[in-house]
């Protein structure tokens, strides 16, 4: 089969086109034949050698895929020819993926296989960080940094969609449109103001904010915060490492949570996959809106990462093998 491997750490240049043996699938996995694969900043973390416990190269990236089973496990409720969304360990950047089954969901016809693509890793994130992790209530504040991206223009949808109050940060003229017309009540340009000052002169401070940003990000959150508001703190991709001092929090009872889907996948499964059921009816009722940026074909990877690397990008990139 084709896939694309990691031949050592370093810029989008070592991705390399490859034929290599089709994965067998371990007990409790299902086989899939890839139809899309989704691209995250996970991907290229991976890449560069940054993301803990990173694959040692040569390997192949990518953590989610949709496509049909090839084979299922004896004792799963999947079929072969199912259509379905998975959530790999790693290896998703090829025509044949393995994935465990119960990280593996069913999707209707009405999703398309690119759409899809974007339910295990930033469907799920993005309702977890709001709802399981966030505690999220109708009638609550909720600012989404980068709310154009792939986990913020989802959160947009999903905070919108529970009757809270949205404001979402982004770069540009037309991505802050974007965020307007997901369900944002407020967008924000945070390269021209200080966010801080922005959220308190249209609120009191927000309740909740979901940042995977880090950096000025995280630090805006913190002032922006209402008293007993809480920050669920997801990434990074400033590049920068948020902090913040304890007294900031204790004494407005103000909280700061940490998500990792990985690690919550492998300590608290089922607190994660609550979220299934209503990210999948979301989707395909349409009241939440997969944002496509573009589709690129798994020969031209180097495409995909450096588009999602420089910014250039609103809501999901995805592969095609």
């Amino acid at each position: 089969m084709r896939a694309v491997e990691v031949t050592e750490y370093g810029d989008s240049s070592v991705l390399t086109i490859t034929d290599r043996p089709a994965p067998t699938p371990s007990e409790g996995e299902v086989s899939i034949d890839v139809a899309a694969v989704g691209v995250n900043f996970a991907d290229i973390e991976q890449r560069r050698g940054n993301y803990p416990d990173s694959p040692s190269p040569p390997f192949v990236p990518g953590l989610e895929v949709a496509g049909t089973v090839r084979t299922a496990p004896a004792g799963s409720d999947l079929a072969v020819g199912d259509r379905v969304a998975a959530l790999t360990s790693s290896g998703g950047y090829a025509e044949r993926a393995t994935a465990p089954a119960e990280q593996t969901f069913r999707i209707p016809e009405s999703l398309s296989w690119a759409a899809a693509t974007a339910l295990p890793v930033q469907g799920l994130t993005a309702h977890n960080v709001l709802h399981e992790w966030g505690n999220l209530s109708p009638d609550e504040r909720v600012l989404v940094h980068a709310g154009a991206g792939g986990v913020g223009s989802l959160a947009v949808q999903f905070a919108d969609a529970a009757g809270a109050t949205v404001l979402a940060t982004a770069s540009t003229a037309e991505k802050r449109e974007l965020t307007r017309d997901l369900g944002a009540d407020h967008a924000i340009d945070y390269t021209d103001v200080d966010v801080a000052d922005a959220v308190l002169s249209r609120t009191d401070g927000v309740d909740l904010v979901v940042d995977g940003v880090g950096g000025n990000a995280f630090a805006a959150s913190v002032e922006a915060l209402a008293p007993v508001g809480r920050i669920v703190t997801f990434g990074m991709a400033s590049g920068s490492v948020p902090t913040v001092a304890t007294p900031r929090l204790f004494f407005a009872n103000q909280s700061v949570i940490g998500y990792h889907l990985e690690h919550a996948l492998d300590h608290v499964p089922e607190r994660v996959l609550e979220a299934v059921p209503s990210v999948i009816d979301h989707l395909a009722s349409g009241q939440v809106e997969v944002v496509v940026d573009r589709t690129v074909p798994l020969s031209e990877p180097q495409q995909a990462h450096d588009a999602l690397a420089n910014r250039e990008t609103v809501g999901k990139v995805v592969l095609t093998p």
